[in-house]
């Protein structure tokens, strides 16, 4: 069995879990915190690097194209799809947050 789909995906999700705790050595100088927009940045664009290569792998795969195996595929779409929905409730989280902040008294 090929894991470094699996590898791959698990670096990138540590990776972000690292950004998002401030653990990474990149951090604004005026601040001196983690920058949200940047890792908000960063998170999408993984997500739509994941599901990229997840459809050119679909792709390939329907043109006949025997270099991927249907399994490799199969994992990558439902990799692409997960870290999609990942960042959907990601959003439903910061649009909630965001109505909270606005009903608040002032």
């Amino acid at each position: 069995m090929d894991t470094q789909g699996i590898e791959s995906m698990l670096s990138a999700l540590r990776s972000t879990a690292a950004q998002a705790s401030g653990k990474t050595t990149e951090t604004p100088a005026t601040t001196g915190g983690v920058d949200f927009a940047a890792v908000l940045k960063n998170s999408i664009d993984s997500v739509n690097t994941v599901q990229q290569e997840a459809t050119q792998m679909g792709e390939k795969l329907a043109a006949g194209d025997t270099s991927q195996s249907l399994h490799e595929v199969m994992i990558a779409l439902q990799t692409a799809s997960i870290s999609f929905q990942e960042m959907v409730q990601v959003r439903n989280k910061l649009v909630t947050a965001y109505q909270d902040m606005m009903n608040m008294q002032v």
